[in-house]
């Protein structure tokens, strides 16, 4: 089962929408004290260690990144599952890393691996002279014993694991996972959230812990202060040190864009992880900053009532699908979306273009009066919740509330904040559902899986939809995905039509687009989707 998550999901808009997994928001465990720091940090840099400890001069800069949003709540590594991906993924690492790229997991604890048995066994060989924070070195015994903490803990994004039959440590660099049934266990030990490998021995009984095996470690967390936490460099790290590297990482916690964005100009902050258009654009021809911009893995998703209330008819649903200005919404967002082909991003296995979807006032006109609706019809009204101070969800409901009134529905909007929003979407007290989603490692499975599989007790199965077929079909996706990667595409892209065309389960109007600002003399910063906001810093260079 996928536990809430993402309180960053589900807000800003304009301002810094930090979104994680896959949720539009999210229930926030309560924070903990911070942990003690221990030897030093740790992070995520290359592939390939760099060597020794640089000597000679130190870039004593400081890296400082403005989330709009507290960052840690949760410190546990097991468990950890919304804004501090932010940070925990400078402070851990996995057996692998998703390189967008190339469309595959590569090297990070591990170095190589091999899966045979038809993808239900998998083995790993361990990096050789890895250190975790608290001294203990990393041999396959310790990276054993993290994932199956991670497992049994049940919190989190601890799902990823439930291929794992057992896992055994013949030899102190081997790692051998037998599975129940075949799935990617490359692309799941890339996971931004419960694939980390952590020094179990270290852990209190809180869960805290920061025996990480990465580039940096905590220096300080200041629960509700402006910076928030701080990281400094792990000298033992694997990978070495460069002068140029950033040896210091502070998170600087600004709820206002333009706040994020003056104290940018001033030189005060180093990266905003998201600006509004209209601050994007000024961002482009500002002296002494850069900006990036790629698209993302998260997408809007409209989910229709499938199981009660007026959208228990399919008509009804084709309907609201077809009165979406899908291209209208694209412009008005200028650049911060595209518009979407299907369910799955492009960049994913399962990405299908031809599957854009289109505006058609006609035939929405059409339907809604084969249901017994329409302008020369009784009113229609139908509920729906959305993000509370989210704008592009706000300028989604606006446009779409224009369009339907035409056709004499009156669609009565309600920003909420997400736990509520959720937990009245588990009552099924709306008719259509508002929220984004993006997976917890690089693969679609995630939508499918978590989003619109059967379920009793609704978690994000926010459609309430119930049908076997696809069940099956959905069941039948890691081991297809593990071993037939053609069939696998096909496999996706016949559910996409399912759920969008024959089921009418869901309208997905838009990707979004990440544009990011940030200081002009940071060198090689790269977005990576499967890990939402993550600034990898080990792998920046400071200019000058």
């Amino acid at each position: 089962m996928r536990w809430p998550k993402r309180l960053l999901v589900a807000g800003v808009a304009g301002a810094v929408a930090l979104t994680a997994s896959a949720c539009a928001g999210g229930q926030v465990r309560g924070a903990s004290k911070a942990p003690e720091p221990a030897a030093s940090g740790t992070g995520s840099p290359a592939a390939q260690p760099t060597g020794t400890p640089s000597e000679g001069v130190v870039n004593d800069a400081t890296f400082v990144y403005a989330p709009n949003l507290d960052v840690v709540t949760d410190w546990d590594p097991a468990t950890s599952y919304s804004n501090e991906i932010i940070a925990m993924s400078n402070i851990y690492e996995g057996l692998t890393r998703y390189d967008a790229g190339a469309r595959k997991a590569v090297p990070r604890l591990a170095t190589e691996w091999t899966s045979s048995d038809g993808g239900k066994q998998w083995t790993f060989k361990l990096r050789q002279g890895v250190k975790f924070h608290s001294g203990a070195d990393l041999d396959a015994q310790a990276a054993k014993k993290a994932i199956e903490r991670t497992i049994e803990k049940k919190g989190g994004a601890a799902y990823i694991w439930d291929a794992v039959d057992s896992i055994e440590a013949p030899d102190a660099s081997t790692l051998t996972f037998k599975l129940k049934y075949a799935a990617p266990l490359d692309l799941v030990a890339s996971s931004g959230y419960a694939a980390y490998i952590y020094d179990v021995d270290a852990v209190d009984e809180s869960g805290r812990t920061d025996a990480g095996t990465g580039p940096y470690t905590v220096g300080s967390w200041q629960k509700g202060k402006e910076t928030e936490l701080t990281l400094k460099a792990f000298d033992g790290y694997w990978g070495g040190w460069k002068p140029e590297q950033y040896r210091k990482i502070a998170f600087r916690v600004t709820p206002e864009i333009t706040t994020a964005w003056q104290l940018l100009q001033q030189g005060e902050v180093t990266f905003v992880p998201r600006l509004n258009p209209q601050l994007f654009t000024q961002a482009q021809t500002t002296a002494k900053v850069m900006t990036a911009q790629s698209p993302s893995f998260q997408n809007l998703l409209v989910l229709f009532n499938t199981a009660s209330g007026p959208a228990k008819d399919i008509r009804i649903r084709q309907a609201l699908q077809a009165a979406i200005d899908y291209d209208g919404l694209v412009a008005a967002l200028k650049g911060s979306g595209q518009k979407a082909s299907g369910l799955v991003p492009q960049g994913l296995l399962g990405g299908a273009p031809g599957l854009e979807p289109k505006q058609d006032m006609q035939k929405a006109q059409e339907l809604l009066q084969s249901a017994g609706y329409g302008p020369d019809n009784p009113e229609l009204k139908l509920s729906l919740t959305y993000a509370q101070g989210d704008e592009d969800q706000k300028l989604l409901v606006t446009l779409l509330s224009s369009a339907l009134k035409n056709l004499n529905v009156d669609l009565r909007a309600r920003p909420m904040t997400w736990n509520a929003q959720w937990d009245l979407g588990k009552k099924q007290g709306q008719d259509l559902f508002v929220m984004y989603w993006y997976p917890d490692y690089p693969d679609a499975y995630s939508w499918f899986l978590n989003v619109f599989k059967s379920s009793d007790k609704p978690q994000f199965n926010l459609s309430y939809l119930k049908d076997a077929e696809i069940d099956k079909a959905i069941d039948a996706l890691p081991q297809l995905t593990a071993t037939d990667p053609v069939k696998a595409e096909q496999a996706y892209r016949d559910l996409q039509r399912k759920l969008i065309d024959d089921r009418a389960a869901v309208a997905v109007p838009y990707v979004q687009t990440y544009q990011r600002a940030l200081s002009s003399d940071v060198q090689g910063y790269a977005d990576n989707p499967a890990y939402p906001n993550v600034v990898f810093v080990y792998d920046l260079k400071r200019a000058g």
